[in-house]
């Protein structure tokens, strides 16, 4: 018994159109949509966290400053924190910017 190429094809095609007709469209789109959508909403939260921290450390040397904490361990964590958020959205920033500026030189 040999086997014929196009009853095999025929068999695979309609496999492939009735796969295609079950299977969720945009299925692609929609991850890449989700996974964009939360990259976003996590560096929205970042850069809000890194404003806390340097207003938190802001507050923090105006109490120090003007006499009403004595506390100058709470001066350094806040200070520390800032700095080490601040290095950090500027580490990601950089690192983005050169994504982005390597899509743009690349050619199509």
């Amino acid at each position: 018994m040999a086997l014929d190429i196009t009853e095999l094809y025929n068999v695979s095609s309609n496999a492939i159109k009735e796969a295609a007709k079950t299977a969720p469209t945009n299925r692609l789109d929609t991850y890449a949509d989700k996974d964009f959508d939360n990259l976003l909403h996590t560096a929205i939260d970042n850069l809000q966290t890194t404003n806390n921290y340097l207003s938190d450390a802001e507050n923090e040397e105006i109490k120090w400053s003007l006499g009403e904490t004595e506390n100058t361990h709470d001066l350094s964590i806040a200070l520390q924190k800032a700095s080490v958020a601040l290095q950090y959205t500027v580490a990601i920033r950089d690192r983005l910017l050169d994504a982005y500026r390597e899509l743009i030189q690349m050619q199509i």
